[in-house]
């Protein structure tokens, strides 16, 4: 019953890291924000590794690390958290980069001689129209100043998601888990301070709130999260978490209602529903499946 309802768990979390990233980024820019973040998630699982006894990542693996990190934590985050602060809703930025598995099933399909089922070439239909309903529906922005900008910022994340996931199978089999997310972290800090010193003037809002949400996104979901994967990963439950990734996009659209007030017409959120059965079904096919499943997300947002 237990090993059940993590991935449900894991998948609530991931969800509340998009509503995370729009409260942290109230206080500070995204290059800031996230340099702060990767600095406190190194510490934290630099103690990690030593609590556990677990090894830090070297020769090939350490390169492909550093790869993996610039591509999930640099990219994907760095890309998310832009989006948002640009205006985009928590919402919609879960919802775009939430096409990874089929973005992730198109390029094994393309590259890897592997097929679509008639029900996974149905799934990218309807993933496709609902991505054109949100995008056409009445969705209240923070700003839309900048809306094609954050638009391509999110396909950036989602780019770099896709590939960083795919990265990670191929060179990353065989690494420790703990040791390897410590050098992601690392790897992306180094991409991101630069970027925040020059660009941003790296002020920070030190409230209750901010420090609370740091906790959230340090801890909570950079720690917990990991852990639970790893738990699942140990007890043969990881492949149930991409089984219900299709709840993560209309689970931090409810959370950022309720927390923010975001709101989507009935065209966005009938946009939501086909997405979110889109990627359950191309999922869910019998020849991806298990290619889609073996390495789950560890990034958090």
């Amino acid at each position: 019953m237990l090993i059940r309802a993590i991935p449900f768990v894991f998948v609530l979390l991931w969800a509340s890291g998009f509503v995370g990233a729009r409260f942290g980024l109230q206080y500070a820019e995204p290059a800031t924000l996230l340099s702060l973040r990767m600095m406190c998630n190194v510490l934290l699982f630099v103690l990690l590794m030593v609590v556990l006894k677990r090894p830090m990542p070297k020769g090939k693996f350490l390169f492909h690390c550093v790869v993996v990190g610039l591509l999930i934590h640099g990219f994907y985050l760095g890309g998310t958290y832009l989006a948002i602060a640009l205006g985009m809703p928590a919402g919609l930025s879960s919802l775009l980069v939430g096409l990874q598995p089929i973005v992730t099933a198109l390029i094994l399909v393309s590259f890897a001689a592997q097929r679509f089922t008639p029900s996974q070439w149905l799934g990218l239909v309807l993933g496709f129209i609902g991505i054109t309903c949100v995008l056409i529906g009445k969705t209240e922005w923070q700003s839309e100043q900048y809306k094609v900008l954050a638009i391509l910022s999110s396909m950036g994340a989602l780019i770099g998601i896709t590939i960083g996931t795919l990265y990670q199978k191929k060179f990353c089999q065989g690494a420790d888990m703990v040791g390897s997310a410590m050098v992601q972290y690392f790897a992306a800090g180094c991409l991101f301070f630069p970027v925040a010193y020059s660009f941003e003037t790296m002020q920070i809002h030190w409230t209750l709130e901010f420090m609370l949400t740091m906790v959230w996104l340090v801890v909570v979901l950079s720690c917990v999260a990991i852990l639970l994967l790893l738990y699942m990963v140990e007890h043969g439950a990881a492949s149930s978490v991409a089984s219900v990734f299709y709840l993560v996009p209309p689970t931090t659209a409810l959370q950022a209602w309720l927390l923010f007030g975001e709101s989507f017409d009935w065209l966005g959120i009938m946009g939501f529903a086909l997405a979110a059965v889109a990627v359950y079904l191309v999922v869910k096919g019998p020849k991806l499946a298990s290619m889609v499943r073996k390495v789950p997300r560890v990034s958090k947002t």
